[in-house]
């Protein structure tokens, strides 16, 4: 049991793991900022555009509620679909600029890598020796 334990703090312990955790949370929390920009600014500009119909409140209803003998409506609720919809949407597109600014970047500092590196200048001793080295073929 010991031996297990030591293998999974191994494996909980690499970074490649602990990088992932982080990109979990920080991308859930994101998620959640994609969500509010959707149903709180875009979804209601949507509803205005298409004659003020808020699209949570689309609905087939297939059993209406009845309060007298304890059911509760029940119905597919599409709206909601569609706004989730365009959460994933407008969440790729988010990540596709991400990803393709970080391509750039790393496109631009390959390049930069590339150039061949200016020589160093060359040593005064050096500079003298091929002065004295000419003179004497001379």
């Amino acid at each position: 049991m010991q031996k297990l334990l030591q293998e999974f703090k191994t494996f909980a312990m690499k970074g490649n793991v602990v990088d992932m955790a982080v990109g979990v949370i920080i991308g859930g929390a994101f998620g959640k900022i994609v969500t509010s920009l959707v149903s709180d600014i875009f979804m209601p500009l949507i509803g205005l555009l298409v004659g003020g119909v808020d699209f949570t409140q689309w609905k087939i209803v297939l059993s209406q509620a009845n309060e007298a003998a304890g059911k509760a409506e029940v119905a597919i609720t599409y709206g909601n679909f569609i706004q989730v919809v365009l959460d994933f949407i407008i969440l790729a597109w988010v990540i596709f600029m991400v990803i393709k600014g970080i391509n750039k970047l790393n496109a631009k500092k390959e390049k930069e890598a590339e150039k061949p590196a200016e020589p160093a200048p060359t040593p005064e001793d050096i500079l003298l020796l091929r002065e004295i080295r000419d003179s004497l073929k001379k």
